[in-house]
């Protein structure tokens, strides 16, 4: 689901809550050493996200937030922010030359430069959430 997020919206902020949880408290955050990467270059989207990128030769950025049960994408365009948000069960990353984020039938690659060589320990973090994530929600044998 992607959310234009702009302007403050109490109903996208339940929306965000209901579907990856509420922000970790700042204790959570301290014991995280974080849980925001750094701003990356967005180098290609899928169709379905295109209307989300400047139309311009400019540059798209990305962030990344990790929430409990899930992730946010958050994209800049120009002056508006989207929000696309991920549950870990619909979560796919592929490392190839840079990172690529795929859920829900739709996908984000960032570009593999010195901003995103900055982020390999959120990488690793956002990695190991998903796996306790899974470890916790996976469903027995036998079902």
């Amino acid at each position: 689901m992607i959310l234009n997020t702009t302007h403050h919206n109490s109903d996208s902020k339940q929306i965000i809550s209901d579907l990856v949880g509420s922000p970790f408290s700042l204790v959570q955050k301290l014991k995280m050493k974080g849980v925001g990467s750094k701003r990356m270059i967005i180098d290609e989207v899928s169709p379905n996200l295109q209307s989300m990128m400047n139309l311009v030769s400019d540059i798209n950025y990305g962030n990344i937030e990790l929430r409990p049960k899930g992730i946010l994408i958050r994209i800049n365009k120009g002056l508006q922010n989207f929000t696309w948000i991920i549950p870990y069960y619909h979560l796919v990353i592929y490392k190839i030359n840079g990172s690529s984020i795929h859920a829900q039938g739709k996908f984000v690659h960032f570009r593999a430069n010195k901003t995103f060589k900055e982020n390999k320990k959120f990488f690793d973090k956002l990695m190991d959430e998903k796996v306790k994530y899974d470890f916790h929600h996976a469903m027995p044998n036998g079902l």
